[in-house]
């Protein structure tokens, strides 16, 4: 074992407390810089948290432009009093002095989310962008209008001179939108076609179905010479046989006060000249409404139900009026099950006649029906 004098232990203490000093000093320095960083990085945070939404910074930069813009800004005094900072009043757009209140700029850029309301929900249903793109609405919704309100930007009455060219305006603003007599007729039809949406009790779907229908027909030329009620409601029934809705024409023409006859005549027009495909009436849905008008039992309408899925199987319900079978079926299940309802109830709610359910009857008894001619 090397022996060592008292001057090399020392020398190597100092040695050791010199390595110990600068790692400690090593350590401070780094946790001072850090320090120093955060505490920059924490500004500029609230910085942009206290500036993000007052309009100083386009909502167009990048967040570090944006920074910047904001640290600029901030950063110089006021030119009147040299003690305050300018901020931007969100409500007015004005760029002033937290200190005087010195206007630097009246014309500050928003950059703000802008919240607004395009129904009668309210503000429960205010949205960022426009109205959606319809096809009910004669401008498809693209269109802009001079709003009701007679109220200027800070919410004070107009003046009376005022008032009179504002009406003046919105007036020739709603006759500028309409040129032809086809714009014209348009704007009329899709304006009944609202009003018959709550008489039918139709969705939006098929509302929108209906529309695309009737510019078709009207780019066809096809509604000249033809009442445009009746094309509407051609176009309702095309649309709701396309969409499964069970609404017929009786139905559609009692809504629109239009003869069944002309709405027959304008579907089969539009058929053509479309070559527009419909699907078969789904028979199984004319029993339940039948059914649900009468009140018929659950177990009654189920019965019949199975019965019309066997005579779609066997192709016998082909060429009968749609109605009138589903009347016909539904009556000789309310017989098997002993369900006290007369022929003249359900043919109420079938919209057909008593004889019609008796010649049905009488038609597929002839066929040997197993159901039927039990």
């Amino acid at each position: 074992m090397p022996y060592l004098s008292i001057y090399d232990i020392e020398v190597a203490n100092s040695t050791h407390r010199d390595s110990l000093t600068m790692h400690h000093m090593h350590y401070y320095f780094t946790s001072v810089f850090l320090f120093v960083i955060f505490g920059i990085l924490f500004y500029l945070y609230s910085l942009m948290r206290r500036y993000r939404n007052t309009g100083t910074a386009c909502y167009k930069c990048t967040p570090v432009t944006r920074l910047i813009f904001i640290i600029m800004q901030t950063s110089k005094l006021c030119s009147a009093c040299s003690i305050g900072r300018p901020i931007t009043d969100p409500e007015s757009g004005e760029i002033i002095c937290t200190n005087c209140g010195y206007v630097f700029s009246d014309k500050a850029q928003d950059s703000r989310a802008e919240w607004r309301t395009f129904s009668s929900g309210g503000k429960s249903e205010r949205v960022r962008v426009g109205s959606p793109i319809s096809l009910t609405r004669h401008d498809m919704g693209l269109a802009t209008i001079i709003g009701k309100s007679n109220m200027d930007s800070s919410g004070q009455k107009l003046d009376p001179s005022m008032h009179s060219m504002i009406h003046r305006l919105r007036t020739w603003n709603f006759r500028t939108q309409i040129h032809t007599s086809a714009e014209r007729n348009l704007m009329r039809a899709l304006n009944e076609l609202a009003i018959v949406k709550d008489k039918l009790g139709l969705s939006d779907v098929m509302i929108e179905k209906t529309a695309y229908i009737y510019r078709k027909a009207n780019e066809k030329h096809l509604t000249k010479g033809r009442s445009v009620s009746a094309i509407l409601a051609a176009a309702i029934y095309i649309a709701c046989r396309e969409m499964g809705a069970s609404r017929t024409l009786a139905d559609i023409a009692a809504a629109m006060d239009v003869k069944r006859k002309i709405i027959s005549r304008s579907h089969r027009v539009l058929i053509n000249e479309l070559d527009v495909n419909i699907p078969p009436v789904d028979l199984v849905k004319c029993i339940a409404r039948i059914a649900n008008k009468v009140n018929i039992d659950e177990k009654t309408k189920r019965m019949a139900m199975h019965t019309m899925i066997d005579l779609v199987d066997r192709e016998i319900s082909a060429g009968k009026s749609p109605m009138g079978l589903a009347a016909s079926v539904l009556y000789t299940s309310c017989l098997r099950n002993d369900e006290n309802t007369t022929q003249k109830n359900i043919a109420e709610a079938a919209g057909v006649s008593e004889v019609t359910i008796r010649n049905r009857i009488k038609d597929l008894r002839s066929k040997g029906v197993a159901s039927i001619t039990a």
